[in-house]
């Protein structure tokens, strides 16, 4: 006969007793605090394991890369959210991450998802049936940075100085190749690509891919509403664009 304590639902993350965190089986007193840095804690919550050192320097580096890229609409939307309500800076961070989608900051996710459809295949062959269907290729094109991202290019030099460029890097480059060619003009590959690259080739699960963008802006984003509780922008941003745009009836 099943107990019922059998059939209780479970989690493998964390559990705080009397004396003690416990934090996927490691004692967070007694083992990780002063021991693990944040980016190490990071992985271990997330995947259950601590990083290796190549795990622990791109998982830094990536989020260096991604956590701040000036007045982009999820800074935005957290300073207004923030200047509507001064004692919301939970909920101006929230805002900021609401606008954390394939368009703006979570492609990273759409790349890792190509990367993985398109590795046994003629990479050719997938642009262009994505062109045919009139779909945007995930981590290529970027609005500021024409024609290469300094970014990606970081990414892409490192991972080939420190030898953990795999399959997935080599990929990556072979369809920004094929994007040339299809497009017939050659689009920038954006931070996003190598990120889902670097972390495939890293052995990070495909669904950690997203979260690095997500943590990374986090940060960039109390940096913005911290400045903005010293000195304002948000209704400065909100009157501009009141302005810019035209009321038709």
């Amino acid at each position: 006969m099943t107990s019922v304590a059998a059939d209780r639902p479970k989690t493998r993350i964390s559990q705080a007793f009397a004396d003690r965190v416990e934090v996927r089986g490691r004692d967070l007193t007694g083992d990780l605090m002063g021991r693990l840095s944040f980016s190490e804690y990071f992985h271990l919550l997330l995947t259950g394991e601590e990083p290796t050192e190549e795990q622990r320097y791109f998982l830094d580096l990536l989020l260096v890369s991604i956590a701040e890229h000036g007045m982009m609409p999820t800074n935005v939307a957290a300073r207004m959210t923030l200047a509507a309500d001064p004692d919301s800076l939970q909920g101006a961070v929230a805002a900021g991450i609401l606008g954390a989608g394939p368009v703006i900051l979570g492609t990273s996710e759409e790349c890792a998802r190509l990367l993985q459809e398109a590795r046994d295949r003629d990479p050719v062959e997938v642009i262009r049936e994505l062109h045919a269907a009139g779909r945007r290729v995930p981590g290529f094109g970027h609005p500021v940075h024409k024609p290469r991202d300094p970014r990606a290019d970081r990414i892409l030099e490192l991972a080939d100085e420190r030898g953990v460029s795999g399959a997935y890097v080599a990929l990556a480059r072979r369809l920004h190749e094929a994007v040339g060619e299809v497009w017939g003009a050659q689009l920038t590959m954006n931070v996003s690509m190598p990120i889902a690259a670097v972390m495939l080739d890293l052995d990070f699960p495909p669904t950690a891919v997203k979260a690095v963008p997500i943590l990374a802006r986090t940060a960039g984003l109390l940096a913005h509403l911290a400045e903005e509780q010293e000195r304002p922008l948000g209704f400065p941003m909100a009157r501009a664009a009141e302005e810019a745009i035209e009321y038709e009836r």
